[in-house]
């Protein structure tokens, strides 16, 4: 057994604390009167098709038992979690990679993933964005320049060098995408609940970096990275508010377990991966936590439209 499970709390044990921890902190919805729209499926007598949509967030690359190679999928990833906490029929199609035109069109060899909907789905996760915006491509790119100047912040003034935000403005451009894809959701199951899932702590929340051969980033850029992943999340949520979904924050509740934490109490990876994870990626804790704050906002009721 590894340092990390040894020092994991158990899966049971984050999925039933999470129903303690509140409703407001967990969920945010569209609409002042989507308390009265809620439903609780808890009590539903008939089986709950789940149907779980998303990139690598979603997916878990790397993490135990991986069923799907081509799409580096677990089946300890918080989809799989959150159905078997709520006896849900699950159909995952996440897919590591994957941007918001994969949702519609194919993903190498796999089919869209809309194509998992249909009008018998019941609910529907979403976590998408971060491809889109290139978030990968964006860390490669400040962990090469951290040598320039790791005590200041190289990656931040590469991406800002032309006087444009550059990243901020990736999210901005993105904004329409998610649209479309919620709107395109809706439309392919016009009776689900669509659960819009936000990306978690990566981060020091504080922006105060750590010193690391795993996260080789310079001093003054964690900062911008943690304020651009703020904008990607807020931008999601507005989208989510305004096209009939819920959007459930998995941020704040994972903030202290950012890739700068020591093994077993990260639950994001550092850019050199120890856990079997992918690099900035959430590992099995995180997959866990993230699971916990979407069975939270579930058990506190989602909007649909």
């Amino acid at each position: 057994m590894n340092e990390q499970s040894k020092r994991s709390p158990s899966r049971r044990n984050l999925l039933r604390g999470a129903a303690v921890a509140g409703c407001a902190m967990a969920l945010s919805v569209a609409g002042a009167t989507a308390a009265s729209a809620s439903v609780h499926t808890a009590h539903t007598t008939h089986t709950v098709n789940y149907v779980a949509l998303g990139d690598s967030y979603a997916s878990g690359p790397g993490i135990p038992t991986q069923v799907d190679a081509t799409c580096a999928r677990s089946d300890q990833n918080y989809p799989s979690l959150l159905a078997a906490a709520r006896n849900w029929q699950l159909t995952d199609v996440s897919c590591s990679g994957a941007t918001t035109t994969a949702l519609a069109g194919p993903q190498g060899t796999k089919a869209p993933q809309l194509d998992a909907l249909g009008a018998d789905t019941d609910v529907v996760t979403l976590t998408i964005g971060g491809n889109d915006i290139g978030f990968s491509g964006n860390l490669a790119t400040c962990a090469g320049l951290t040598s320039k100047n790791p005590t200041g912040n190289p990656c931040q003034t590469f991406f800002t060098s032309d006087g444009t935000d550059r990243l901020a403005q990736r999210v901005d451009d993105t904004a329409p995408k998610i649209a479309a894809a919620l709107d395109a959701v809706h439309e392919r199951a016009p009776r689900a609940r669509v659960v819009v899932v936000g990306y978690p702590d990566l981060f020091p929340d504080d922006g105060v970096g750590c010193t690391s051969s795993a996260v080789p980033l310079a001093a003054g850029d964690f900062a911008y990275l943690r304020d651009t992943e703020k904008k990607l999340n807020a931008m999601i949520a507005d989208q989510a508010s305004a096209h009939g979904a819920a959007y459930v924050d998995t941020y704040t509740p994972t903030v202290g377990h950012d890739m700068c934490k020591p093994a077993g109490e990260r639950w994001i990876e550092p850019l050199v991966a120890a856990a079997p994870t992918a690099p900035a990626h959430p590992n099995a804790l995180g997959q866990q936590a993230m699971a916990a704050t979407v069975e939270r906002a579930v058990r506190c009721g989602a909007h649909r439209r």
